[in-house]
């Protein structure tokens, strides 16, 4: 890793439980992210799935305080505790060195659905009390200098099977209000980065592509519609939805020229491929050179990521 920091092939890092287990202790885990800082010439990425609940990374055994689920800070109803609670989860990402936190989930609850509301990883099932939850995390996550990804969009909420296992289709199930908290939080200015679902939704791409390889849904929808300017990250590519449907180089074409600027790969998926850092960036190049994937569209998601980083290290927004 350190190696493919240093050759300027690797823009961000995603940090797993197995790297805090590996490290020990919270003093540990900032040393190895400083070392990792201090030899990129362009500032990292370095960041972490820290929503609360069952979706917790940064775990007590670990030294670090309690921070509950999203679904249990939204059921208390409460906008002092909400602020508590994000505020504990951005402190404890700071002072590891972590800047960028996937979360918060701007999914709708549903109690069917067995990745998100069987786990509690949603506020609530209503829009609005989803939006003015999520803008407390953003801000209170600001406020300590993190950054955050809002997900997984357009709406994983109403989904019935698990993305991680292969194709969910929500066609049936979804319904425009799930975009509610997008558009409220991207009106105000408080979105940075959103994720996309490997989800299929032919209300919104009637072809059947999942969200991350639509052009309709993140060109036609996030883009046009909702006005989103910033940058579009991919959730894990080697979930089973994508990569045991498409392949790990038609997937990356097809993401990048559907408008994703950060295709995540975490070599953290069981059953699937590993790829190492260096086949990745080669396989990019490759595209590029052959005509397959624009270069334009390599320069527009440049430019928006070093936006990002510049916002980031520089406090803006």
């Amino acid at each position: 890793m350190l190696r493919a920091v240093q050759q300027g092939k690797v823009g961000g890092i995603l940090l797993f439980e197995r790297n805090l287990s590996a490290s020990k202790t919270q003093t540990r885990l900032l040393e190895m992210n400083t070392l990792l800082q201090n030899d990129a010439d362009i500032p990292l990425i370095i960041s972490i799935d820290q929503e609360g609940g069952q979706v917790n990374r940064l775990k007590t055994k670990y030294g670090f305080p309690e921070m509950p689920s999203a679904k249990s800070v939204g059921d208390k109803n409460d906008d002092a505790y909400a602020e508590q609670i994000a505020r504990t989860i951005a402190q404890s990402l700071i002072r590891t060195g972590i800047n960028l936190n996937y979360a918060p989930v701007l999914d709708l609850h549903y109690a069917a659905c067995p990745v998100l509301g069987k786990r509690n990883r949603c506020f609530s099932d209503d829009p609005a009390r989803v939006a003015h939850l999520a803008a407390i995390y953003i801000e209170q996550h600001r406020n300590q200098g993190v950054r955050t990804v809002v997900k997984h969009f357009p709406g994983h909420g109403s989904s019935r099977t698990d993305s991680h296992l292969g194709v969910v289709d929500v066609t049936k199930y979804w319904s425009r209000k799930e975009l509610e908290p997008y558009q409220q939080l991207i009106s105000d200015g408080l979105v940075e980065m959103v994720m996309t679902a490997h989800i299929v939704n032919r209300q919104l791409d009637p072809t059947g592509l999942p969200a991350t390889l639509s052009k309709a849904v993140l060109q036609n929808v996030l883009r046009k519609e909702l006005g989103f300017q910033g940058v579009i990250i991919s959730d894990d590519m080697q979930m089973h939805a994508i990569s045991s449907n498409y392949g790990f180089e038609e997937s990356i074409r097809m993401a990048i020229e559907a408008g994703v600027d950060i295709l995540l790969f975490s070599n953290n998926i069981g059953g699937a491929s590993n790829y190492s850092i260096d086949n990745i960036h080669a396989t990019i190049k490759r595209l590029v050179k052959e005509g397959k994937i624009a270069q334009e569209r390599i320069d527009a998601s440049y430019r928006r990521i070093m936006q990002f980083k510049r916002n980031m290290h520089g406090g803006g927004r």
